[in-house]
């Protein structure tokens, strides 16, 4: 490591977090005009908003856009160097453009690490908090409006739901079935069943069972049956973004419980899953194209590297919207579907590494 490292490295990092302190502080200011009728309407207390809200939304919201703030912390810094020939001197010097690369790289780590860690271990607790008050001053009560409901709760036992009201706790048009060695053994059919918080227990109304043993079957029929389902109702009045309060064993744990109930939500956790490691990684890509594009001085300056670096961010931005689209309506893989923008940037990456002045 030489001076000339230490002192990119300064650059690249100072301007990254002094960009995010000025937008923070924009967005903040938007948000708060945006939210302001919520939060009287909501009888919010000043303190909570501070403490509760803006500062667990504020990580939140770095982390989501770091590898966009990278790039233009990048951009304007190198841009500027190019402006005042400090990359012809150092280049002149004897240090390789290659070489040249190493401050920057380690820079994009320094912020691919911080972003995981974030991603996956601190941002999910500050979400708990964020979201909770969401829920209390800002959004109305979640409403459950899933159909035709299907979970597995072992490897015999399937419930199905015709559709569940979450704010009286009632799933309508229930059944269970056991099936075993491929068979139907087992099957309880009920007008509705309700969750008694008394007894945490699941009472079945106005129900009949048919029980299957070879070629006898019996019929059962009954007003009301209590019993013990491995099943809460809490999975029925829980929002999506829930799974950001997790952590990365948590939501692992949770995807393979979801995966056994058969919940057709599964493919929105894995694309959370993998999001939370493609977005950091994309730091590194954003950083290469960032040197290669402002690393040569050239006559509109500042703003043209800029305006070109914004143009190559939306493009991002809109790349991953197409792969999330084809990820939830076309059988994309999750996996696949994160890591595409990457590897198509990597390839630009390179591109514009050759074209970049040696």
């Amino acid at each position: 490591m030489k001076k000339i490292d230490w002192y990119i490295i300064g650059k690249f990092l100072g301007t990254f977090f002094y960009a995010i302190s000025l937008i923070v502080v924009v967005v903040i200011i938007f948000d708060i005009s945006e939210k302001i009728d919520d939060f009287i309407e909501g009888q919010a207390p000043f303190k909570l908003i501070v403490t509760e809200y803006y500062l667990n939304f504020i990580p939140f919201f770095v982390n989501l856009f770091s590898p966009l703030f990278t790039f233009i912390a990048v951009i304007y810094f190198t841009s500027k160097m190019a402006s005042n020939s400090e990359i012809v001197a150092i280049l002149s010097s004897g240090m390789s453009f290659t070489r040249m690369l190493l401050p920057y790289i380690i820079g994009a780590i320094v912020i691919t690490i911080l972003s995981l860690v974030l991603n996956n271990f601190v941002i999910p607790d500050a979400n708990k908090k964020r979201l909770a008050f969401e829920e209390t001053y800002i959004r109305s009560r979640f409403h459950n409006v899933d159909r035709n409901i299907h979970k597995q709760l072992d490897p015999t036992t399937f419930v199905y739901f015709e559709r569940y009201e979450n704010t009286r706790n009632i799933g309508y048009k229930f059944s269970i079935e056991k099936i075993e060695n491929g068979k139907l053994t087992y099957k309880l059919l009920s007008q509705f069943i309700k969750w008694d918080s008394t007894s945490n227990k699941w009472r079945i109304e106005d129900y009949y069972i048919r029980e299957i043993n070879g070629l006898e079957e019996t019929l059962t029929r009954g007003a009301q049956l209590d019993t013990a389902l491995d099943i809460h109702p809490s999975e029925f009045a829980r929002r999506i973004n829930t799974i950001e309060t997790m952590d990365y064993f948590k939501l692992n744990e949770f995807i393979e419980s979801e995966k056994l109930k058969g919940s057709e939500k599964v493919v929105f956790y894995e694309i959370e899953k993998h999001k939370r490691f493609s977005l950091p990684f994309a730091t590194i890509v954003m950083t290469l194209i960032g040197v290669s594009l402002a690393s040569r001085k050239v006559k509109g300056g500042i703003g043209l590297h800029l305006g070109l670096g914004l143009l190559i961010s939306f493009s991002y931005i809109l790349f991953m919207q197409v792969s999330l689209t084809f990820a939830t309506n076309a059988n994309l893989s999750p996996f696949v579907a994160m890591w595409i923008p990457n590897v198509l940037f990597v390839g630009l990456a390179l591109y514009l590494l050759k074209l970049a002045p040696k």
